[in-house]
């Protein structure tokens, strides 16, 4: 089985930073995609960042220019570095990653999430 831990959110000032961290842990022999969601209160999941296994990154339009996954993330850790935040990225961030398991097994496995309040 494949768990994901994530940290780093918390409150923050309008034009502030965060870094959320993903740690994934588990029989994982790759890793296909790391991604970060996001869901506001009264909204659908949405995607806001990811990251494939070869390093193209995809952002949604809101955050391009502001959130950055870097490309150098550790084995099986995830980072979204938020900068320039403004009270509208307050959500609930949650971590997904898809890869395959040592079993062969393919999986797809989401974190807890984490807080992000922005105050204006």
């Amino acid at each position: 089985q494949v768990q994901l831990v994530e940290s780093g959110g918390g409150l923050v000032q309008a034009g502030g930073s965060l870094t959320l961290s993903c740690v994934a842990s588990g029989s994982i022999f790759s890793i296909n995609a790391r991604s970060w969601y996001r869901q506001a209160p009264g909204k659908q999941r949405q995607l806001v960042a990811s990251i494939s296994s070869g390093g193209t990154t995809d952002y949604t339009d809101s955050v391009k220019g502001r959130f950055t996954i870097p490309r150098d993330n550790a084995e099986n850790t995830v980072y979204l570095r938020m900068d320039s935040l403004e009270p509208e990225d307050t959500a609930v961030y949650y971590c997904n990653v898809v890869g395959k398991k040592y079993s062969g097994a393919y999986f797809d496995a989401w974190g807890q999430g984490t807080q992000v309040t922005v105050s204006s």
